[in-house]
């Protein structure tokens, strides 16, 4: 009878076994990169929110992000570094809340006739240390100024509740009552600009209070929302 001999496996390289362990690290890295990639889509981060496509949508202008820094600060420190980190913050609760939001760079083609239930463009004041404050504005010739300004006043009410930080109104510009996007957006789309402080007189709050921040935005935005969704249209 004819024996036979078992083949033991060979030994496995150790540079083999740490080239394979790298290649494993490596995918997952790539795959949570194209997930937060992702997630910056709006549709893909309503959905990642449990989101339907019925929810309320609400439009939010990062602004200056993808254009220009906006105001600079002596040390560095960009206004549209703040503008789009508050923005992100803003959409996070936002949709936790139980919105669709969409955040758009500040000269994004979907301004062009963009419809949605509130749309919000997102601004720090410049970098003056003797400044402190936030200010609102709508535009000029509204469509609607009625809702706007209940908009506007829902923004300041909630803004100064949650940051304690003054309204600012003696320094509302015509760039900011003229703001292109709002000339852009739908008639029928309530819109506004918000700056959130001054990069100077106000820094420590834009750049290690950013919640308070966000959540002063929102509680505007919501209780504007929840407004109109109260009040009935008038009869033709």
């Amino acid at each position: 009878m004819a024996r036979y001999r078992s083949r033991s496996k060979p030994a496995k390289n150790p540079l083999q076994t740490i080239a394979f362990f790298l290649k494993i690290v490596l995918l997952i890295t790539l795959v949570g990169l194209a997930v937060l990639a992702l997630s910056e889509t709006p549709s893909v981060a309503n959905w990642l929110a449990g989101l339907k496509p019925q929810s309320p949508l609400v439009g939010l202008i990062a602004g200056h992000w993808q254009s220009d820094s906006g105001a600079v600060c002596p040390d560095g420190l960009q206004e549209v570094e703040l503008n789009l980190a508050i923005t992100r913050r803003v959409a996070t609760i936002l949709r936790q809340r139980g919105y669709r939001v969409e955040v758009l760079p500040e000269y994004s083609p979907n301004l062009n006739d963009y419809r949605a239930m509130a749309l919000l463009s997102i601004h720090c004041d410049s970098c003056i240390e003797e400044l402190s404050g936030f200010k609102v504005a709508r535009m000029t010739h509204s469509e609607d100024p009625q809702v706007e300004d209940a908009l506007v006043q829902s923004l300041y009410q909630a803004y100064e509740q949650a940051t304690g930080l003054k309204p600012h109104p003696n320094t509302i510009t015509e760039d900011m009552r003229q703001y292109h996007a709002l000339r852009r957006i739908a008639a029928d789309t309530p819109g506004a600009i918000i700056e959130c402080g001054f990069m100077g007189g106000d820094r420590y709050l834009l750049t290690n209070e950013q919640d308070r921040v966000a959540v002063g935005i929102v509680n505007g935005l919501t209780a504007f929302l929840r407004q109109q969704t109260a009040t009935p249209s008038p009869e033709p």
